[in-house]
């Protein structure tokens, strides 16, 4: 029984490493053999019945998915988008939500930004039914940002600086209670720092304790590293460029805990934003600028499912690729999105602004 067991694993990891191989062909390949043989990968478009615009997204599989927005809007979708049902929180409307973390297609849990109680922290174990409020913010110097997981108990929340370090929430039971970790370890801000909630993804982690925070504003674009789940941090330096409270690092994907990738620029339309990405070998202590960035402002991106070089990047002005683990990036969609997830099953979504969620499809 052991040999089958294990006979039924390696036939299903190939089986994925193939469809895995197959669907990263379809976005690679040149555009006119793509669509010749019909294999062009694209977003399809799914129509959320909404118009709000969704900055949190949580993709759980290709059925199944969250996203989260302004209203305290939060949508599910388990059949691949083919339907919506709104599962927001009740008395929610004033809120914005930015982030939303999903277990599965019951459990999740959202993020409210803002300052002092309009940052709130909520959770759902009946996919939306109901819902608990499980952290409030009460101190008028804090402002949270982003929510991560490193498993279903374990994850973490930050806030803009208060009194000059940047401020982190804990939590080990899943989201139902938050405590505020010690700044000790925390190094402090520059001048006008702060992270940016335009995706969900300005604190990301990988693995069982690492975790990373995007930063702008200040005098330079940073990533802060912690190998601890956020009790001391480590800050480098990365190339994109900052100085502007509307310029910096916007989002990050780690593949591992030392591949990682960081898209930003300037959110301003009339703006442009030269080296707009760059990318780590080592767990974020030292930045590349990626030598064919995306052409414009980035808020969003993800690694391919089963890729160790393929990742996408998203924003108001398009879709890019990256097939060399971010050194070049060419542009594969202009339709608006904030923010991409990708899930195991090669499952990619992205949402954005006027109610927009699609599903990367061939």
């Amino acid at each position: 029984m052991r040999g089958l067991g294990k006979s039924r694993r390696t036939s299903r990891a190939v089986t994925v490493g193939l469809c895995a191989a197959a669907f990263a062909a379809a976005l690679t390949a040149a555009p006119a053999q793509a669509h010749e043989a019909g294999k062009a990968a694209h977003w399809a478009v799914k129509d959320s019945g909404s118009d709000v615009r969704f900055r949190g997204l949580s993709a759980v599989s290709r059925d199944t998915a969250w996203v989260a927005g302004a209203k305290g809007t939060v949508l599910r979708t388990t059949d691949g988008g083919a339907s919506w049902r709104n599962v927001s929180p009740p008395g929610a409307a004033d809120l914005e939500f930015r982030d939303i973390e999903a277990f599965d297609a019951r459990r999740a849990v959202v993020l409210a930004i803002g300052e002092g109680e309009a940052s709130r922290v909520f959770r759902t174990d009946d996919g939306g039914a109901t819902w608990t409020e499980s952290f409030r913010n009460t101190d008028a110097k804090a402002f949270y940002d982003c929510l991560t997981f490193f498993d279903r108990r374990h994850g973490l929340a930050m806030s803009d600086p208060v009194d000059g370090r940047f401020r982190i929430l804990s939590t080990s039971d899943g989201g139902r209670s938050w405590k505020v970790l010690p700044n000790d370890g925390m190094p402090a801000a520059q001048d006008g720092e702060a992270g940016f909630a335009a995706s969900g993804q300005c604190l990301v982690s990988a693995g069982s304790h690492d975790a990373w925070l995007a930063t702008g504003g200040g005098a330079h674009a940073r990533v802060l590293h912690s190998t601890d789940r956020g009790l001391t941090w480590k800050a480098a330096e990365t190339p994109i460029p900052a100085g502007d409270p509307a310029r910096g690092v916007f989002a990050l994907a780690f593949r591992d805990r030392a591949h990682g990738l960081a898209v930003g620029g300037d959110y301003r339309a009339d703006q442009a934003s030269p080296r707009a990405a760059a990318l780590t070998p080592d767990g974020g202590r030292t930045w590349t600028p990626a030598a064919q960035p995306p052409p414009a402002y980035r808020s969003g991106v993800a690694w391919l499912p089963h890729s160790r070089t393929s990742a996408l990047a998203v924003g108001p002005t398009g879709t890019d690729l990256t097939t060399d683990g971010g050194r070049t990036w060419r542009t594969l969609d202009t339709g608006s999105y904030d923010t991409v997830d990708c899930t195991p099953d090669l499952g990619c979504w992205a949402s954005g602004e006027k109610g927009r969620v699609a599903r990367l499809e061939r």
